[in-house]
Parts: C-alpha cells; structure tokens; sequence
C-alpha cells in the first residue's frame, strides 16, 4: 500500500490523526486504521474543515484519541488543501476549493499554516 486515505475527526499541524472514538459515544472499534497509520504508507487524510459548531477540526493538538502520530502528510478539507512538513510541523495551503479564499481558511483553521506560492484556485 503506497498511500491511505481516511476519514478523519480531527488532524493537527504535527500530522497527528484522530479518527476513531469521541469520548463518550459507542463504537464498535477502530477498524484498520491504526494498521494503516503504521504501515509505512503516504496517510491522506479527508474532513470536514470546522464541526457543527464551527469550531476548527485542523488543530494545534488533537484533542481526541489519537491514531496515529506524525503520519498524516496531506489534508483534504471542504475548504482546502494542506501539505504537511512532519519534520518542521507546518501546514502550507496548496489548494482551495472554488469560491473559497485564504482569508476563510485563515478564520476556520486553529494552528498558523504558511501559503504556497503555487496556491491552486
């Protein structure tokens, strides 16, 4: 498996993932997901950019039960897309979603992330 794509709750500027439990709430059980998170392969993970409350899911630090840590390399939200650096821990914005600016992504994203000089439209 050269890359995995997984649903995330929660995904921070370290690459950290959060996908499998809230506290609180019943669940079967995670899944493969921790398997993938640790096989080695390029880990994309896919959410929605703030929850029903419109706080943000693209965190500092997670604060759900982890995944996985310092494995996720690319973010795809509603809004836009992140390129992670897991040796500097930094976001840089790569793409955003038509009709989206960097100034809503700027309000709806927790930890600072840098602008790609190729930001994509």
């Amino acid at each position: 498996v050269h890359i995995s794509i997984l649903g995330a709750m929660e995904v921070s500027v370290n690459g950290d993932i959060a996908n499998w439990i809230v506290p609180g709430k019943f669940v079967k059980g995670m899944g493969g997901a921790m398997d993938l998170v640790t096989s080695g392969s390029k880990i994309v993970a896919t959410l929605e950019h703030c929850d029903k409350d419109g706080s943000s899911k693209i965190k500092n630090e997670c604060s759900l039960p982890l995944t996985g840590t310092n494995v996720v390399s690319k973010i795809i939200t509603d809004l836009c897309v992140f390129e992670v650096d897991l040796e500097r821990h930094q976001l840089t914005l790569i793409e955003l979603l038509d009709g989206t600016t960097v100034n809503d992504v700027k309000n709806a994203t927790e930890c600072p992330f840098e602008i790609s000089p190729q930001l994509k439209h």
